[in-house]
Parts: C-alpha cells; sequence; structure tokens
C-alpha cells in the first residue's frame, strides 16, 4: 500500500498573507434529502456538528460540516477517520436515498492567513468577501476553477478545489499574496 500525500506536500508562501496547502485533509461528499433525520443523525454522528444551513459550514468536535447544494454536504474530518466515517454513514444512511464518497485525495486544500486574508480571496473570486464571516461558505470559482472557501477564524481563509489544479490554485493564491499587491496599504 503506498502512503498518501497532499498535492503539494504542505508547500507554503509568505507574502503580505500566508498561503499554505493544508496538507491532508479527509473530505467526504454526502448527498441526500439534507431534511432527514437520517442524514442528520449520520452527520452529527461523523462530526459532531450540526446540520449547516444554505451557505453555512458548522463545526463539531470531529469535524466541519459544509452547505454545498440543497442535497449536497461536504463532511472535512481527520483523513485517516475518512474511510471509516464513509462506512459508518453509508450503513447508517442505507434506508436512505443517499450517497457517501470519501473525495479526499481528489481535493486540495489552502489556508491564506493574515489580517487581509479576505483580500487575497476577493481578488480571486467573484463574491463579496468583505461579508463572509466565521461560520460562512461560498462555492463559487477563483480565476477559472471551481472552489469553495469559508473562514476558519477571522484572519484565516480555507479554499478547497480539485486536485487537478492544485498547482494552478496555488499559483493565483501566490500570486494575490505578493508583497506590493496590497489594495490599501
Amino acid at each position: 500500500m503506498s502512503n498518501a500525500v497532499s498535492a503539494l506536500q504542505g508547500e507554503s508562501f509568505d507574502g503580505y498573507c500566508k498561503v499554505e496547502e493544508a496538507g491532508l485533509v479527509g473530505m467526504i461528499t454526502l448527498r441526500g434529502d439534507l431534511a432527514s433525520k437520517g442524514v442528520a443523525k449520520a452527520v452529527k454522528a461523523a462530526t459532531g456538528a450540526a446540520m449547516p444551513g444554505q451557505g453555512e459550514i458548522t463545526q463539531g468536535a470531529k469535524g466541519r460540516v459544509g452547505w454545498m447544494s440543497p442535497d449536497e454536504l461536504l463532511l472535512i474530518v481527520d483523513h485517516g477517520d475518512a474511510p471509516k466515517v464513509v462506512e459508518t454513514a453509508t450503513k447508517s444512511l442505507a434506508k436512505e436515498n443517499a450517497l457517501v464518497v470519501n473525495v479526499s485525495d481528489a481535493r486540495a486544500v489552502y489556508r491564506v492567513k493574515g489580517a487581509a486574508c479576505r483580500e487575497v480571496i476577493a481578488k480571486l473570486a467573484p463574491a463579496d468577501m468583505s461579508v463572509m464571516q466565521p461560520g460562512m461558505l461560498r462555492r463559487s470559482r477563483i480565476a477559472q476553477i471551481p472552489a469553495a472557501f469559508y473562514m476558519e477564524d477571522d484572519e484565516t481563509a480555507v479554499l478547497v478545489c480539485f486536485r487537478s489544479v492544485a498547482q494552478y490554485a496555488f499559483d493565483l493564491l501566490k500570486d494575490a499574496a505578493k508583497p506590493g499587491g496590497e489594495v490599501n496599504p
């Protein structure tokens, strides 16, 4: 069995904000009826988090859960726990019309850290980052690629994209965070 490695193996860049690949992150797509008590129970068991509303991400003792669409959630857990979470959730949702898939190795995750982290994302995405607060999640684009992002705290933005465009996304974020590129220095 081969060892799992993240897309860019923890690469980072120090600009007016720090951009870093987050390493291995467990990510699970759960599709189904988000109003179902069974889905809510499976999500709570997997992450300890409450069900998020539209455009939200919630935090629990074992992970986060983000609203991705009217019938889709993204569960964010420890990478090593993802296969077991999928197995457990699949069993608990056996009588539901639901799909649970481990997408950890198909995604790349970045953290943009610093007081101007919203500005770095705003340079790339058609989103009003000034209104983004912890607990909010946005599914959009950065430049030419689909991405989702949320505020982990007031000075940390987290961005998720496909692994196949990991280097491109990192290069975009690095360019947006270059010293001297501040919008209102």
